[in-house]
């Protein structure tokens, strides 16, 4: 059927051809009533449609009624296209254009037929689903024709073929184009075709004409959207196009008195500060500041924002200042940009400060704080511990201001309080929000049931949960991730599984972090099995372990002495395109130590240092250990010694503690006391463990002078003696009968100075 369509479409496109003039046209020209000049009158343009409509195309030629009434008006270019777009079908259009051409008793002006020409083009662009093949079909029509398209019909066909993909004809409908032909509004629909299309060399092509100082053809606020909102889409899909050279054409627009909107000059800042570039937003705002721009607010609100996101407050000063000088009245949301990177960077007496100057209208300042500026400087005051302040201020922002708290109110203050530990008030402000018909979100109940769980008190939390979902608040995979945690912390494997499968038989997605929390308690638990079994889950449902993940697993099967499974993760992670990093290869060389197989352990070393990571305290402590376990001193202390002297790592107390501890217990308490002598050296304080071990070694020597002196020296640093140090001088002071030195030592009192 549509092959036939086609064919007759083309039957009455090559119709369309010079035609003898029939004798009826002859004696309607000759009468003596000449046309009268058309006023554009409705019901001539209604009584010649209907007659067209009624009768057969076929009939229209030998129609006296047509003939005669077409021939008392003047068929003006307006007169055609009305009448011409009241016919149904692409069909009768094309039969009326032939017989205007051939038949018509008033001869028609190029205009006249271009005009007809423009109703049959949108007629046909509305018909499915053959509209392609015809309207390409029309097109070629006019060209043979020689019919002059008008400016709509040019934009017509120019929409319509880059609509459909077929550009390179969209582009030969322009280039056709009689170039008077060629006005701002046919200019900016090839250039918005060729943008979508992602031919940008051609686009910014077209538009350098019309950029040029001397250019017929000016640029006007259309072409600006038109190119800006091309170029600053995120998903672009031609040729990358940079933002100093979208700056540049910015510029050149301003120079010929077209501004662009403050959308895309406000989007255009946003992105040159996301980028690193905030000295070309600089000069891009004060550049149109000096080509007399009217730059809106949003733009210094933009700039403000970007500043504040490199912690730029200096400038945001200065910014702040010229806004004043020119007159430009901040608003709410510039006072909020400022108060909210004030908030961000800890400088919460900063923030009050304007907070309180906006308020108060000091300075000059007129902006009246919203609920967001309230919940900006509320929310700041809650992060850094003074949610009594938060407090204060909801309390002030319910009397002074007829502005009331809502979720994200309630929310920033029940989250300080949770986090403070204060589980009760956080509920009493959730009782609070209730009471006033504030609805709570799920974020609330997930600062609730986290402000719990983190407090000990899971069953509560669950409770609540369980309380909230009779509500119709449902849990998220935010809150059954906390849960899901809190009881692998508690060692309550099985109910963190029984809430993992609730979570996905209620229909909530599992993200990456609940697999990650339930993997992680699963290896902590030393349920590998499991944990493996979790992995296979996640990595159906489409995603893939982490590095944090990753090492978690291995380390749990090195624990549990499963190398094959540590070695297969570490394929995995090789296929997988995760690079180990300094905690997988610290694992192993534990692991490789702690069993003996130095050699295999010193190679996982070099081939750390290879990748270019450098071993740290982690690393040198697990060797050293390994190395006194098995009663090499010698290489724990020359490990130690490559490690604070050529590689520059600074030793911590636990391998201090590791290797004084190995020292006394193999009689080489002198060996310990220079270790200790080399802690202060090297400012790293002494623990508890520490003098527990040294006091052990000293008195398996009874070298109960220097046992004393320590003693004093534990109590000057502040070092609290354990039960193990109670233990330890108990028994050996009682022996000795210096009982009451350990009483004087346990009140705080000096030791050593009354040794007889």
């Amino acid at each position: 059927m549509k092959a036939a369509s086609k064919q007759s479409n083309f039957k009455l496109l090559s119709s369309l051809k010079p035609q003898p003039n029939f004798s009826l046209l002859r004696h309607i020209s000759t009468e003596t009533n000449p046309p009268q000049p058309s006023q554009e009158n409705p019901s001539f343009i209604t009584q010649v449609s209907t007659l067209l409509q009624s009768n057969n195309p076929d009939d229209w030629p030998t129609n006296p009624t047509l003939h005669q009434l077409l021939s008392s008006q003047t068929l003006t270019p307006l007169s055609l296209l009305k009448i011409t777009r009241q016919l149904p079908t692409t069909t009768k259009a094309l039969k009326f254009f032939d017989y205007l051409r051939n038949i018509s008793p008033s001869p028609l002006t190029p205009q006249s037929l271009s005009s007809t020409f423009q109703a049959i083009l949108e007629i046909a662009s509305h018909e499915e689903p053959d509209s392609v093949a015809k309207i390409s079909d029309i097109y070629a029509m006019s060209n043979e024709l020689h019919v002059t398209l008008s400016p709509n019909s040019t934009t017509l066909l120019i929409r319509f073929f880059g609509r459909v993909g077929m550009v390179e004809k969209a582009v030969d409908v322009y280039n056709n184009l009689d170039p008077d032909g060629r006005n701002t509004h046919v200019r900016n629909v090839a250039i918005d075709v060729l943008l979508r299309s992602g031919r940008v060399e051609d686009a910014l092509k077209l538009l350098d004409e019309m950029l040029e100082p001397d250019g017929v053809r000016k640029p006007n606020g259309n072409t600006a959207d038109i190119v800006f909102g091309a170029l600053l889409k995120r998903n672009w899909s031609g040729r990358s196009v940079g933002e100093e050279e979208i700056v540049g054409l910015v510029l050149k627009f301003c120079k010929l008195g077209v501004i662009p909107s403050a959308v895309w000059l406000s989007q255009l800042i946003t992105k040159l500060c996301r980028c690193g570039n905030s000295d070309h937003a600089w000069n891009l705002l004060h550049d149109l500041i000096k080509l007399g721009g009217n730059v809106d607010t949003s733009l210094w609100n933009a700039l403000l924002t970007g500043l504040g996101r490199e912690g730029d407050f200096d400038r945001m000063n200065v910014l702040l200042k010229e806004m004043k000088e020119t007159n430009i009245q901040p608003n709410v949301v510039t006072f909020g940009i400022l108060i909210n990177h004030l908030c961000k960077s800890r400088r919460i007496d900063n923030a009050l400060e304007v907070f309180k100057n906006v308020t108060s209208g000091d300075n000059g300042i007129c902006a009246e704080p919203d609920v967001m500026l309230y919940n900006t400087m509320i929310d700041g005051l809650c992060k850094v511990g003074r949610q009594e302040e938060g407090l204060a201020l909801m309390e002030k922002m319910k009397l002074q201001h007829s502005c009331n708290p809502n979720t994200v109110t309630y929310n920033c203050l029940i989250d300080g309080f949770c986090k403070a530990g204060e589980i009760e008030r956080s509920h009493e402000l959730f009782d609070e929000m209730n009471k006033l018909g504030v609805t709570p979100n799920v974020i609330t109940l997930n600062s609730l049931v986290d402000g719990m769980c983190k407090h000990g008190r899971v069953n509560s939390a669950m409770e609540l949960v369980n309380e909230m979902q009779v509500k119709n608040l449902k849990a998220n995979s935010v809150t059954y991730t906390v849960l899901i945690r809190a009881f692998c912390n508690a060692n309550n494997i099985g109910k963190a599984m029984r809430l993992f499968d609730e979570m996905l038989n209620t229909g909530i997605s599992a993200d990456a972090i609940v697999y990650y929390t339930l993997i992680s308690g699963l290896c902590q638990a030393g349920k590998l099995d499991d944990a493996s079994f979790v992995v296979s889950m996640m990595e159906k449902a489409g995603y893939r372990l982490d590095i944090v993940s990753y090492n978690i697993l291995i380390g749990g099967f090195c624990r549990k002495k499963r190398l094959d499974k540590a070695y297969a993760l570490l394929k995995d992670m090789e296929q997988a395109g995760v690079r180990p990093d300094s905690v997988t290869y610290n694992t192993l060389i534990s692991y490789f130590s702690v069993t003996g197989d130095f050699t295999t352990a010193h190679r996982v070393m070099k081939r750390m240092v290879n990748d270019g990571f450098v071993p740290n305290v982690v690393t040198y402590g697990a060797l050293i250990h390994a190395y006194c376990l098995v009663g090499n001193l010698d290489e724990a202390m020359k490990i130690f010694g490559e490690m604070s002297g050529g590689s520059r790592v600074q030793p911590n107390a636990v391998i201090y503690n590791i290797l004084i501890d190995s020292m006394c217990k193999n009689d080489k308490v002198e060996a310990a006391l220079s270790l200790m002598d080399d802690m202060k050296a090297k400012e790293v304080r002494p623990n508890t463990t520490t003098y527990n071990a040294i006091f052990k070694g000293l008195q398996d020597r009874n070298m109960l002078d220097k046992a004393l002196k320590l003693m004093d020296q534990m109590t000057e640093q502040a070092v609290n003696p354990d039960y193990v140090t109670m233990e330890i001088l108990t028994e050996w002071l009682s022996v000795v009968g210096e009982i009451e030195k350990l009483k004087s030592f346990v009140q705080g009192y000096e030791v050593s100075a009354s040794t007889a």
